[in-house]
């Protein structure tokens, strides 16, 4: 298998983008990224698109053929990937392997996701969960995900200001990213004071409605100068999955897929996770990004909103996380999320953040989940081939 590096990426400002279409979007996207590694539409050999309900959200579906069309890339061979709100991970983790195998030299990977254009996005959000036992039932994702952070406060004394924390942070970040949908900050006492969703959980602990695409570029290492001064390499990429239906699992505080994607990767990649200089979690609600750095091994089961409340995850801590502002302030279109997350780390990693630039950082993480854990999809990316 041949080592992979990224060579181009992009995202497209993350928000409520009326004025813009489903097409319209990944294409900008796409070119940009084509632009920024240096290459021309005919370069590249196949795409891999992800994307979690377009035929939910716009009434379309047979996406592959359609960016295939409308980028004006046909006729190469254009992929639709879905695994929920980890689609983009996984779109992306096709491309990889597509350029390690030898298959492809030159793969982009894209993600997108236009949410705004339906009246009530709950419903096709909550395709992501298990039908038959949760969603028929009136089970929403805050209401899952509510549950789990009453178990984690339940277990380990966990406060609902620690929890509000990890909003706070994303917001903090959020406001020094161009791309981001909320480009403001927010206090702990605003996240506690604002509309409750699912006890515990307020509106500002959750993520919102978005539109937008990101994408990525890879090509074999071996030629990754060719386009690029500085290439960032692959050095994991990984999937699992866990049970679809929250009911079934054997803990409401560990998503089990996370902890085996993460440890594949840390093995793969000849790396730990104290080896992390930054990282881009799935804080589709604040409490999944404080089970996130517990899952990842950054701090022990039961520390997490410890470490929040004592800036361990701020940009100076011990491990920077969602400098980009996360899904919380960069926004959530579901498929574009895990090629943002990417992108931002292929930034991070080449010194091209701005403001929100993570100094010194060498080695960069993300975590891309679908629904409650079902699928993650982890990538170990760093400035070093080896």
């Amino acid at each position: 298998m041949r080592d992979v590096a990224i060579v181009g990426v992009s995202q497209t400002k993350f928000g409520e983008l009326w004025e813009k279409s489903f097409r319209d979007l990944v294409v900008e996207a796409g070119v940009e990224a084509i632009r920024d590694a240096n290459m021309n539409g005919e370069d590249i050999e196949a795409m891999y698109i992800g994307n979690m309900s377009g035929g939910l959200f716009v009434g379309q579906e047979h996406i592959g053929s359609l960016i295939a069309e409308h980028s004006g890339l046909a006729p190469i061979p254009a992929t639709r990937v879905e695994a929920a709100c980890a689609s983009g991970g996984l779109a992306l983790r096709q491309a990889i392997m597509a350029v390690a195998s030898g298959y492809y030299d030159r793969v982009m990977a894209a993600g997108v996701e236009k949410m705004t254009d339906v009246v009530d996005a709950t419903p096709a959000i909550a395709a992501a969960a298990d039908q038959e036992w949760e969603a028929q039932h009136g089970v929403t994702f805050p209401s899952l995900y509510a549950m789990m952070a009453q178990r984690h406060m339940h277990e380990y004394g966990t406060t609902r200001e620690q929890i509000a924390g990890f909003a706070v942070l994303g917001h903090k970040n959020g406001a020094l990213n161009p791309r981001a949908q909320f480009q403001r900050e927010i206090s702990v006492d605003a996240v506690l004071n604002s509309t409750k969703v699912a006890s515990p959980l307020n509106i500002l602990d959750c993520s919102p409605v978005s539109d937008g695409a990101a994408a990525v570029i890879v090509c074999p290492a071996d030629e990754a100068h060719k386009y690029t001064d500085t290439p960032i390499y692959v050095r994991a990429s990984t999937q699992a999955s866990d049970t679809i239906a929250l009911h079934s699992r054997k803990s409401l505080t560990t998503i089990e897929s996370t902890k085996f994607a993460s440890r594949k990767a840390y093995d793969l990649a000849g790396l730990t996770a104290k080896d992390m200089d930054l990282a881009e979690v799935h804080d589709c609600f604040s409490i999944n990004g404080l089970i996130a750095i517990e899952d990842l091994g950054f701090f022990e089961k039961g520390q997490g909103g410890q470490a929040i409340e004592d800036g361990l995850i701020e940009r100076d801590g011990e491990i920077s996380v969602n400098p980009s502002g996360g899904l919380k302030a960069r926004g959530h279109p579901l498929g574009a999320t895990g090629i943002a997350q990417i992108a931002e780390i292929t930034w991070q990693l080449r010194g091209e953040a701005g403001k929100r630039q993570v100094q010194d950082a060498e080695n960069g993480i993300t975590l891309n989940i679908g629904g409650t854990g079902g699928t993650a999809a982890v990538h170990i990316l760093s400035k070093n081939r080896k």
